[in-house]
């Protein structure tokens, strides 16, 4: 298995050197910070950009963030609506340093109006990020800041500049991609079952059966600042053929696949496990990592592609019907769920929907309703096929009525599909969706055969 070799020297002194400012802080830690008035807190963020001293300064950063980890919710909204409005840029400032541009336009004075433009708070969070295990807590503080923005406006300022600054922190070049097996660490294993989104995992036999076979691998990327947390998680299945369900690729008993047989690598289920870092993507970097290893270790796999939930299907459709929609409404006038799979004539209904679901439907900006479609045609992906009854869980009937989608890539296409929706908004889809679609739609095609999933 090939996994970034040329940098493991680098990326294990990283992590050693990380490991030991964790045991360190550890060791040497303050005592238990009390939950502290929002007020002072901001007082001590004050003094945080005064300080002159790194040593102290560290220490002091070290004591904001576990005094903020100890406040209750209501306090931490205070301490950050405090954070967004008293560290602003000064206005003076930004006019002064645009005034001499006016008068010089030099390289120089432009460089002035940056600086002058940055907000405080941006240098706050730098020196915070310099204590111990900090990169961790300011993740977090990020996750109650997302929750708080929806409810306060005035916090998303705030939320631009911590998220400017995560995406330096944790661009691909931090990134460390690891193969997660059954002989990983065992809270490692317990991360992977709490942070499955698509397809839970009740039992350990249950991860074990996705885990332990030769023809299943699972992949993560981590940051060396947060140990052994993962920031997203792949699960692939190696198959001699495009699966159609997913109970077929989680069947108990199934007859294990030797790899080196395998024509289609399947990307299954993909989670990311930070909700702070929510709108940072890894996740094409991970796919595109995962397909360059998989087609090195077994040149024998042909196409790559994923067996992809629907979520936001079932809501667009009852919403459709609501507003009179008549194809939708004669779609829902069917017996209960359970028996859909019987109706054909039901079944190529809800089919035409699901396709022009995934492909027609758009936004007010022209985007993909669905977020899942998103991702993947984002990425360069094809809508390849609709899956029928492929998740009979009681999940994926109720967000999707049964149906999920195969995204297939085409390495000689992957990044023409990228610009023809990024920049236009088109969609490549393949026949099997054109077919659905009525009256039939023109949609951009690119050629090629060869195939990428994501």
């Amino acid at each position: 298995m090939i996994v970034e070799d040329r940098v493991r020297p680098a990326r294990e002194l990283m992590e050693t050197l990380f490991r030991r400012l964790r045991k360190l802080a550890r060791a040497t830690g303050r005592p238990q910070v009390a939950p502290s008035d929002p007020d002072a807190l901001i007082g001590q963020c004050q003094a945080l950009l005064d300080e002159r001293s790194q040593s102290s300064g560290v220490h002091l950063a070290g004591d904001i963030l576990a005094a903020y980890a100890a406040l209750e919710e209501a306090d931490k909204q205070r301490f950050l609506s405090a954070l967004a409005l008293g560290f602003a840029p000064d206005a003076d400032a930004i006019r002064g340093a645009m005034a001499a541009y006016e008068a010089d336009p030099s390289p120089l004075h432009m460089a002035a109006i940056s600086r002058a433009a940055e907000a405080p708070r941006q240098e706050v969070l730098r020196r915070l990020n310099q204590a111990p295990m900090a990169t961790g807590a300011l993740v977090n503080m990020r996750a109650d800041l997302l929750r708080h923005v929806k409810t306060d406006p005035a916090l998303r300022v705030l939320d631009q500049d911590l998220a400017h600054l995560l995406r330096s922190w944790f661009n691909r070049g931090f990134l460390v991609m690891r193969r997660i097996d059954w002989s990983s660490p065992a809270d490692l294993l317990e991360r992977i079952i709490r942070y499955e989104a698509v397809h839970s995992i009740a039992t350990w036999d249950e991860l074990r059966a996705r885990l332990l076979p030769s023809d299943r691998r699972c992949y993560g990327f981590f940051h060396p600042a947060l140990g052994d947390e993962p920031l997203i998680f792949v699960e692939v299945a190696l198959c001699a053929e495009v699966p159609s369900s997913i109970q077929s690729l989680l069947a108990q008993g199934r007859e294990e696949l030797d790899p080196a047989q395998a024509k289609v690598a399947v990307f299954y289920s993909i989670s990311n496990c930070q909700a702070g870092l929510a709108g940072i993507s890894f996740g094409q970097f991970l796919i595109k990592q995962v397909v360059e290893d998989l087609g090195a270790e077994y040149p024998g796999l042909e196409t790559y592609v994923t067996l992809s939930p629907i979520p936001g299907f079932a809501r667009w459709l009852k919403q459709a019907a609501q507003q009179g929609d008549q194809a939708a409404q004669a779609a829902l006038d069917v017996p209960p769920m359970r028996e859909w799979h019987v109706h054909d004539a039901r079944r190529a209904d809800l089919m035409r929907l699901g396709a022009r679901y995934l492909v027609g439907e758009r936004d007010g900006e022209g985007r993909l309703l669905d977020p899942v479609a998103r991702f993947h045609v984002g990425n360069g992906a094809r809508v390849e096929r609709l899956c029928w009854m492929a998740d009979t869980s009681a999940r994926g009937m109720a967000q999707s009525h049964g149906l999920m989608v195969n995204y297939l890539y085409d390495l000689k296409t992957v990044e023409s599909n990228h610009n023809a929706y990024a920049r236009h908004r088109v969609v490549n889809a393949g026949s099997a969706i054109n077919g659905l679609l009525a009256p039939p739609r023109k949609l951009w095609r690119a050629s090629g055969t060869k195939a990428m999933a994501g």
